[in-house]
């Protein structure tokens, strides 16, 4: 299914014009102003590592699919705007501006924009950077885009909220929640009352240390957050 006709449905399926009344009218592959903007933003993303290679014109076409009649406009505008990363925040100010009261749309630009940033076989540094100041700039938190980065690139077997098993974006209830039922699960006397050898209780003792130190990580990093924004 092209980009286009995902971001149909989803507008068909999820925005009403009640819900959303200062999104514009229509489909937004239909818009211009969308199509300009992210047209930019995938092409000045394939400069962003410092060189725009084919296979991520494929990816852009893959997933930034235009309509039939408007593909030479679209290829043209990327062939322009591949030569720079300048100018790629203003693009990206417009259409969040432009859908600031649709987020879902906008997690989808972004969902492509990964995409194209893993097409090469590697995220660099560079495109990482690119990709998490789009994210800002269409007003998703820390925690949303590190939800993107891991759901696209994968995230370290030590990351918190892989321990826990919760999205890092999830609310505190839910991740005070998860919390406790993966203490439930790993908690030593359980180990015990199944009657297990020592070295499973050991086992199951480590696991429930991690788990424990994976929520004071969250309740910190949380914390630090808020404090952040507050000043």
């Amino acid at each position: 299914m092209s980009f286009w006709r995902k971001i149909a449905g989803l507008a068909v399926n999820n925005l009403d014009e009640a819900e959303c009344p200062e999104c514009p009218a229509g489909l937004p592959g239909e818009d211009p102003a969308f199509s300009t903007a992210v047209t930019a933003l995938g092409a000045k993303l394939a400069k962003a590592d410092g060189r725009a290679q084919a296979s991520e014109f494929e990816a852009f076409s893959e997933v930034f699919q235009p309509e039939p009649g408007s593909a030479g406009n679209v290829r043209r505008l990327y062939q322009l705007a591949r030569q720079t990363t300048r100018g790629f925040e203003s693009y990206a100010r417009r259409l969040a501006k432009r859908y600031r009261n649709c987020p879902q749309l906008l997690e989808d630009v972004l969902d492509g924009l990964f995409h194209i940033a893993a097409a090469d076989g590697a995220v660099t540094a560079h495109e990482l950077g690119y990709l998490k100041r789009v994210a800002e700039l269409f007003g998703f938190s820390p925690l949303v885009f590190r939800r993107l980065k891991a759901t696209h690139l994968g995230a370290g077997q030590d990351d918190p909220y892989v321990i826990l098993g919760v999205a890092p974006d999830a609310s505190d209830p839910e991740v005070r929640a998860a919390w406790r039922r993966q203490l439930a699960e790993a908690h030593p006397d359980r180990a015990r009352a199944r009657g297990l050898p020592s070295e499973f209780i050991e086992v199951a003792e480590a696991k429930a240390a991690a788990i424990n130190a994976a929520f004071d990580s969250v309740l910190r990093e949380r914390k630090a957050m808020a404090m952040a924004g507050a000043a």
